[in-house]
């Protein structure tokens, strides 16, 4: 998973002792990752920044009750996830529970073509205007499929340490990713045939 830090340098015992100073190394451990998920899933800098706040306050709170079972890490998003999606709830009421079951009809619809972007120079395809087309496309995921993507492949958890996180089944976890991915594939695949076209 994407933890660019070494974690096992922080002492479980001493946080669930309450020592301050290797909690606030946690705290910066985990900061910027914590960050970048609650505002990719919620697209809002102020409402990341209260994620954020909350997650570590709830942490404080729990970690006397961290039986360590799951990566220090895993916990951490799970708690972020829900405060992410607690506030989803609270912003839409007609918002879908993230353990609900994916509509089968969902991913069985006609997929679109899936243009082939061999012909396009990398540059192209790493651009500024490229980059912000995905990020949008990712943010047009139903919000059942995009915490799966987010989780998995931009924050780069296994798919055990997705399942923990979200409490859903390794099968629903699978299922979900696929259906992300699929979908982005065709939105971008849509995006490089009209550039292609341009061409």
């Amino acid at each position: 998973m994407n933890e660019g830090i070494k974690t096992e340098t922080l002492s479980l015992e001493a946080l669930r002792a309450g020592d301050k100073e290797e909690f606030a190394r946690m705290v910066e451990t985990y900061s910027g990752l914590i960050y970048r998920l609650a505002f990719k899933m919620l697209n809002n800098p102020e409402d990341a920044e209260d994620i954020l706040q909350e997650t570590f306050i709830k942490a404080y709170r729990n970690l006397k009750g961290f039986d360590g079972r799951a990566s220090l890490s895993t916990w951490l998003y799970r708690i972020a996830t829900n405060e992410a999606l607690m506030k989803l709830r609270k912003k839409n009421p007609n918002y879908i529970s993230i353990d609900e079951p994916v509509e089968t009809n969902e991913g069985e619809r006609e997929p679109l073509q899936i243009v082939d972007w061999c012909c396009l120079p990398e540059g192209e395809l790493m651009n500024a205007e490229s980059k912000a087309y995905l990020d949008k496309a990712i943010d047009s995921l139903p919000q059942t499929l995009k915490v799966v993507f987010l989780l998995r492949d931009i924050e780069g958890l296994s798919t055990q340490e997705v399942v923990e996180t979200l409490n859903l089944s390794e099968t629903a976890v699978k299922t979900r990713l696929s259906r992300a991915r699929l979908r982005l594939r065709e939105e971008l695949s849509a995006y490089y045939a009209e550039r292609l076209e341009k061409k």
